[in-house]
């Protein structure tokens, strides 16, 4: 939904004003160069612009900050997608052999939308968002992100899957692909600017897993399955995987809320049938009876739980349906194709959203429950504060007068001072923290570097 603020047709109006004094260049190019550890990172990256008129201009790329500053001040993108390191730049993906042009590395991404949760949500469907269902992107971002950090869910796996099976060969797999690469710590969590939210994982192993790796964390991840015509989407086994228990204590923390209170689930009768319909035939017909009594969600909810133990301690064959269901109305709907490919696409963080007037912001994780997406500025309010008077006006007239002396460093700094004056600022400190903790990964690679470079 766009901000009341925001006329899409100024959009042509803003966009030179808000890269030519508000995009973060600097901690941008700081990103993507990776610290320079690697040679030609950030020359061979893939760039694509979506222009005016819904005009495409694939592999881009750029050999500095400011070759890239240059091109997007004269291409004024709607809409930047980041893409693979390649084998050679990008630009010149015509000119190189047949055959030897090919995606290396990127970012282990995934990309969580609200379109996916449309028959689990009642206040909202297709690009709509409200509060009572971004309760989803928290849930996904919560149980997402303490599984990719966390490695000890995948040892315990390994112990589980040992138990198990005798396959050697699926274990190994296991071992090399997730105990390896899981543990990351450089996650950049970016809300999309519309109904979603993007993770960058952007530590090395993560960077460098093969395509076969990256199938296997995205489907290690993923719970939910089939399609619209499918009714019961998360079906559990006996016993009950340790990864996906672990995830439980999550969404065990915000269904109530999410289902029985925002969405409703068994309150209204199309919802309630819906739940129904997810539970074995015989526990089904007898809460339909039990229902005629009660009415509240709550003490409904109570009855399901009440069956369910009920059935779990008579049968042979484990019955979780009162899980499968939370798991189902809650837990994470990837996009699994984006996080497969290494040379897949991605919207860029600080891109803009033609539709909303959003900016594609970082976000704080400690503050990722006051989290609100319609707080989030657009690109009208941005410039708007721009024109708003400055605070010691007279102070600043005399920095300007020294930074003359320097006109490059002057119209960075002024650049500083530009969104530190506007509601962009916050998300660019989140930006700016996040960049200081991934530089920290890069000193032993740099230090290890300059090591090999003395001459002795």
């Amino acid at each position: 939904m766009a901000s009341p603020n925001y006329d899409s047709a100024c959009l042509p109006d803003l966009l030179p004003l808000y890269y030519r004094r508000l995009f973060p260049f600097s901690q941008y190019y700081r990103w993507l160069n990776y610290g320079g550890v690697q040679k030609n990172y950030f020359q061979n990256r893939e760039f694509s612009f979506t222009l005016k008129d819904d005009i495409y201009v694939r592999y881009q790329s750029f050999s500095t900050q400011a070759e890239l500053e240059k091109e997007m001040l004269k291409m004024n993108p709607y809409k930047i997608d980041i893409g693979a390191i390649y084998s050679h730049r990008p630009n010149q993906h015509n000119t190189v052999k047949s055959g030897t042009f090919h995606a290396l590395e990127k970012e282990l991404v995934f990309d969580i939308d609200m379109t996916d949760y449309d028959d689990v949500r009642s206040c909202c469907s297709a690009a709509d968002i409200c509060c009572k269902c971004w309760i989803l992107m928290t849930i996904a971002i919560r149980i997402l992100d303490r599984a990719l950090r966390g490695w000890f869910l995948v040892a315990r796996y390994l112990r589980f899957s040992a138990e198990l099976s005798s396959n050697t060969f699926q274990i190994f797999f296991l071992f090399f692909y997730f105990l390896d690469d899981f543990g990351f710590q450089q996650l950049l969590w970016v809300y999309s600017g519309r109904r979603g939210v993007h993770c960058w994982v952007c530590d090395e192993a993560a960077r460098k897993l093969s395509v076969a790796a990256r199938s296997a964390v995205a489907e290690y991840l993923s719970l939910v399955k089939g399609g619209d015509e499918t009714v019961k989407k998360v079906v559990l086994t006996d016993p009950i995987h340790p990864f996906i228990r672990e995830s439980l204590t999550l969404v065990e923390r915000y269904f109530p809320r999410y289902a029985l209170q925002e969405q409703d689930i068994l309150g209204r009768k199309e919802s309630v049938d819906k739940v129904l319909a997810l539970m074995p035939e015989d526990v089904r017909k007898e809460l339909q009876q039990d229902f005629q009594n009660e009415k509240k969600p709550e003490n409904r909810w109570k009855l399901v739980k009440d069956q369910a133990k009920r059935k779990q301690g008579t049968s042979k064959k484990g019955q979780y349906f009162e899980k499968e269901i939370m798991l189902q109305y809650c837990y994470p709907r990837l996009d699994v194709n984006v996080s497969k490919g290494v040379n897949h696409l991605l919207k860029s963080p600080f891109s803009v959203h033609p539709k909303t007037g959003r900016i594609s912001v970082p976000m704080d994780l400690k503050e990722l429950e006051t989290f609100d997406p319609f707080a989030v500025p657009t690109i009208s309010q941005i410039c708007e504060e721009l024109d708003r008077p400055r605070t010691g006006e007279d102070e600043e007239k005399s920095e300007d007068a020294k930074e003359k002396e320097n006109e490059k460093d002057a119209a960075e700094r002024r650049k500083i001072r530009d969104y530190k004056r506007t509601s962009l600022a916050k998300y660019v400190k989140y930006f700016d923290q996040f960049l200081d903790g991934l530089a920290r990964s890069w000193k032993g690679e740099l230090l290890k570097k300059s090591d090999l470079q003395k001459d002795f």
